[in-house]
């Protein structure tokens, strides 16, 4: 189904184990549900739209989904213009600075990991595994126009131009990339074929054997029989592949990372079928997360997010900051930290 290029009827969830909660919110409903943001999150979004719709209740209420970059999906959920973000990141100190200024408040709900994947054409068969130092190599602002051949990268490489797509700046996986890899947001060459679609970059490896591409490990997976992903050399030295297990023994850094909704708070007050979708996702998100090929929190995790929602804990727990190198575990402390205050115990 195309979402992403109109809008489509949804259903919404019955049954809800927090019906309390809900009944006592207002039930005003908005005409369209607007999600925007990361192109990473949008399959594990778009799964939930399907299996909503196909409940018993919201078949008059209207989706619309888009996947615009983290970076594009924040501008516009900052200035109250869509009540949901999707985000490969987290939100940023100018962004929570918008949306305090225009008094938007919000619940930071994680819901994945991923695994940023580099890959290559399936006919490359000089590289197998890639250090942080040769991406940064190649991926530096200072590269633009000069490192343009493999074996600039690394002398055993073959002397062969080098195709490179990669993120557009709206993107949150540029983001994380550059700080990761760069050592900063801005640090990154220009001259590669961008885009926040990661359907494009996987083309633009598939149709080349000369190129290389970062992007979302769902996209990677399934595109698994046309791409190779390369192992990633961790800090200690061992070449690891981007893989479920391997993030969830935290051992591929430092290109893991979490993946996240935002939701406008007040909207979620005053539209009953907002909340009813926000529940219905935040209840099935383990499944959603393993049918698109990401990686899912401990089951035990879901509920505690659900818990953010239903006791409305505001605000980022990241103040501000782009957490790279971050295990799961440590992600995890840091995104529920607020739990451990008096005021929500």
């Amino acid at each position: 189904m195309a979402i992403n290029s109109r809008t489509i009827p949804l259903t919404l969830l019955s049954g809800c184990s927090f019906a309390l909660c809900l009944s006592a919110w207002p039930s005003s409903a908005s005409e369209v549900i607007a999600i925007k943001g990361s192109s990473t999150v949008y399959p594990i979004t778009a799964r939930a739209i399907k299996q909503f719709q196909q409940t018993s209740q919201g078949r008059s209420v209207q989706f619309s989904l888009k996947e615009t970059g983290s970076s594009a999906g924040f501008r516009e959920f900052c200035y109250g213009k869509i009540p949901v973000a999707n985000a490969s990141r987290p939100i940023s100190k100018k962004e929570i600075s918008a949306c305090t200024s225009n008094n938007i408040r919000f619940i930071e709900l994680p819901i994945a990991f991923d695994a940023i994947t580099i890959a290559v054409n399936k006919n490359n068969n000089w590289v197998t595994s890639i250090t942080t130092k040769e991406l940064q190599r190649l991926w530096n602002r200072k590269a633009s126009g000069s490192v343009t051949r493999w074996n600039q990268v690394n002398h055993d490489f073959p002397d062969r131009p080098i195709k490179l797509c990669g993120p557009g700046k709206d993107s949150g996986t540029y983001d994380i990339f550059n700080k990761a890899i760069n050592g900063s947001l801005k640090n990154s060459r220009s001259d590669y074929t961008a885009s926040e679609n990661d359907n494009v970059l996987v083309d633009c490896v598939i149709n080349n054997q000369n190129a290389l591409a970062y992007f979302g490990f769902g996209y990677f997976k399934k595109n698994s029989s046309k791409l190779r992903a390369l192992k990633v050399v961790s800090p200690n030295g061992n070449p690891v592949a981007p893989s479920i297990a391997n993030v969830q023994k935290e051992l591929y850094q430092p290109l893991s990372r979490p993946l996240f909704l935002y939701v406008n708070d007040r909207m979620l007050n005053n539209d009953k079928s907002l909340r009813n979708f926000v529940a219905f996702y935040l209840r099935r998100a383990e499944s959603l997360v393993k049918e698109a090929n990401y990686i899912p929190l401990p089951s035990r995790t879901y509920r505690l997010v659900e818990s953010k929602l239903y006791r409305h804990i505001l605000g980022s727990s990241f103040s501000g900051t782009i957490p790279v190198g971050l295990t799961i575990g440590q992600v995890l402390e840091q995104s529920f930290d607020q739990h451990k205050k008096p005021a929500y115990r």
